[in-house]
């Protein structure tokens, strides 16, 4: 069987005590949307930037409610989830030009979930080679481009569909 790893990750899942607040609930609580890398506030789901990207242009979609599984958000939150997932590739599509992209949840701690008890849509561009030596040996993610920039490249391009 093999294994990809990816330790750059355990600052980030290591981070977060049981007693910590909900980094999603604080963000969609707050109103200075720049400060929290929100791009983007629907009816009843967000979209922010992840503070900890796996490759450039690494967003979220979470719900303003705070509900650990997907039976449990309502058919309201699930369809502007996936609406704004579609709106998610189009400006990606249109501010880098990825070759693919990755959708995805994990839902519960064990199945890899930094924040368990609050679901969210991942959307990732990819591109042919981005997981390189350095992610793979030197255990170290290179991104070209720092998270202001990219929040400058995104939030003009949602809401407009």
């Amino acid at each position: 069987m093999d294994r990809l790893w990816s330790p750059w990750r355990y600052q980030y899942v290591s981070r977060a005590s049981p007693g910590d607040a909900c980094i999603f609930c604080e963000k969609s609580a707050s109103d200075r949307d720049r400060e929290n890398l929100v791009l983007y506030r629907g009816k009843h789901n967000f979209v922010l930037l992840n503070l900890f990207p796996y490759t450039n242009g690494h967003l979220m979609i979470a719900p303003y409610r705070h509900v650990a599984g997907l039976a449990g958000a309502g058919e309201a939150v699930l369809a502007e989830m996936m609406r704004l997932t579609v709106e998610a590739e189009r400006a990606l599509g249109e501010a880098y030009r990825p070759r693919g992209l990755n959708l995805g949840m994990n839902l519960g701690e064990c199945a890899g979930a930094g924040i368990a008890g609050h679901i969210h849509m991942h959307v990732l561009p990819r591109w042919m080679g981005d997981a390189n030596f350095m992610s793979t040996v030197g255990e170290t993610r290179v991104l070209p481009e720092d998270l202001e920039t990219t929040y400058d490249k995104l939030a003009p391009l949602f809401g407009r569909a």
